[in-house]
C-alpha cells in the first residue's frame, strides 16, 4: 500500500495541489463539471473570502509515496455555533481516491482538529458553510450537476457509512422540464387570487440601485431562512462577496422581489445553468481559450437553476412560493429554457416542495449532509 501521511496545507504549492486534486478523482467521470481555477483560488484566499474573517479552518492533504491521494477541510464555524448555541464542528472539501485507509486518515485528522477546539460532533460536507455548496450526492449519479451544486462518485457514500457517519439531513433537487410541465387552471387561479387579495407586487431587481436592492435581499434572506435546519445568517461582508460575483452573471429578469402592501416580503433568484458551458472547459482555465468557449456558448444554455426562494416569516402563510415559482417558470419559458432545477430544498420543507409537485416537478437528485459524534 505504501506510506500514507496527512499534512496541513502550508504553502501556495500545496494549496494548488488541494484545488487540483478533483481532476485526478474525476478524470474518467463524464458527468463531472470542472470548477474554474481562478474562482477556487479566490475562494481559498483568506484575505478575500469573508468567511475566514470570523471562522477558522485548516486544510489537509493525504499523500501516499509522495502522491496526493486525498484532501479535507476541518472547519470551526463560530457563526453557526453562536446562532444554534451548539458545539458542532464541520468538515468540507473532502475528495479522495477509492481507498478506505485514505478516508480514515483524513477524517480522523479533521476530527482530532475539532476535538482540540472542544467540538462535540462533526457534520458535513459543507464547503465551507450551508450558505455554500454542501452535501454528498446519494441519488442521481447519471447526469451532471447544475450550477453551484456538488457531484461525487457513488463510493463516497459507502465510505461515509463505513466511517460510522449517519444521515443528518437530505437535500432535494427537483427537475422540471418543458414537456412534463403541468400548470392547472386551478393553480393559476389560486396564485392570482393571492396576488390580488394581499396586494402583492412582483418586480425584477434594479441593478441601477444594486446596493439598495442588496440590503433588501439580505434582510429577507436572513429572516426567511432563520428557522431552517442548519441555517447560518450571512454577514454584510459575506453577502456582498457572493452578490458581487452574481452581479456579473445574473439575468435581471430572473431575480424577483415580492412586495406586500409596499413592504419587501420575499425574493427568488434563478440563474442560467452555466455548468452547460463550464463542462466544456475541462482544464478549468478561462485563459487563453476558456473565455472564448464561455462567450461562444453562454447564449446556448437551455436550462436554469432556481437557487434561492425565500419569504419572510410573517408573510409565509400567504403562499408566495407558488407565485414565485409560476412567474419564474413563465419567464424561463419565454427565454427558451427547456429545463429548470429547483435546489436545494430541505427534505421536510413541505412549504416549498408541495407547489413543485403540483406542477409535476420530480426529485432527480438527493444530497446528504452526514453527522457523527466526536
Amino acid at each position: 500500500m505504501g506510506n500514507l501521511e496527512v499534512r496541513p496545507v502550508q504553502s501556495r504549492r500545496q494549496l494548488k495541489q488541494f484545488i487540483k486534486l478533483p481532476w485526478k478523482i474525476y478524470r474518467n467521470d463524464p458527468n463531472w463539471v470542472p470548477p474554474l481555477l481562478i474562482d477556487r483560488m479566490k475562494h481559498f484566499n483568506r484575505s478575500k473570502n469573508p468567511f475566514f474573517q470570523h471562522n477558522e479552518a485548516e486544510f489537509f492533504l493525504a499523500y501516499r509515496n509522495g502522491e496526493v491521494v486525498g484532501r479535507i477541510g476541518a472547519i470551526l464555524n463560530r457563526h453557526h455555533n453562536e446562532f444554534h448555541r451548539d458545539r458542532a464542528g464541520f468538515f468540507g472539501y473532502l475528495e479522495a481516491i477509492d481507498d478506505f485507509s485514505v478516508w480514515q486518515a483524513l477524517m480522523e485528522t479533521a476530527k482530532e482538529w475539532l476535538r482540540r477546539r472542544d467540538r462535540d460532533c462533526i457534520l458535513g460536507p459543507t464547503n465551507p458553510s450551508t450558505n455554500d455548496e454542501v452535501g454528498f450526492l446519494v441519488e442521481g449519479f447519471d447526469s451532471p450537476p447544475y450550477f453551484m451544486m456538488t457531484h461525487n462518485p457513488p463510493y463516497y457514500v459507502d465510505m461515509m457509512n463505513r466511517l460510522g457517519f449517519e444521515k443528518a439531513k437530505d437535500l432535494l433537487a427537483f427537475l422540471l422540464d418543458r414537456e412534463h410541465l403541468v400548470i392547472s387552471p386551478k393553480l393559476e387561479r389560486v396564485a392570482n387570487a393571492i396576488v390580488k387579495k394581499y396586494n402583492i407586487r412582483l418586480r425584477t431587481v434594479d441593478l441601477k440601485h444594486f446596493a439598495r436592492e442588496l440590503e433588501i435581499v439580505r434582510d429577507i434572506y436572513n429572516d426567511a431562512w432563520s428557522r431552517n435546519w442548519g441555517f447560518v445568517p450571512m454577514t454584510r461582508e459575506e453577502f456582498d462577496y457572493v452578490a458581487n460575483d452574481f452581479k456579473q452573471i445574473i439575468d435581471p429578469e430572473l431575480v424577483l422581489i415580492a412586495e406586500v402592501e409596499g413592504q419587501p416580503a420575499g425574493f427568488s433568484l434563478a440563474l442560467p445553468n452555466y455548468n452547460e458551458v463550464f463542462r466544456k472547459i475541462r482544464n478549468g482555465r478561462l485563459f487563453p481559450f476558456g473565455w472564448l468557449t464561455f462567450l461562444l456558448n453562454k447564449n446556448k444554455i437551455r436550462s436554469m437553476r432556481v437557487i434561492t426562494l425565500g419569504v419572510k416569516q410573517r408573510f409565509q402563510p400567504l403562499g408566495l412560493g407558488s407565485v414565485f415559482y409560476l412567474e419564474t417558470i413563465r419567464r424561463g419559458l419565454k427565454r427558451g429554457y427547456q429545463e429548470a432545477e429547483m435546489s436545494w430544498i430541505l427534505e421536510d420543507n413541505e412549504l416549498m416542495t408541495r407547489p413543485l409537485r403540483l406542477i409535476n416537478a420530480r426529485v432527480h437528485k438527493v444530497y446528504r449532509i452526514f453527522q457523527a459524534s466526536l
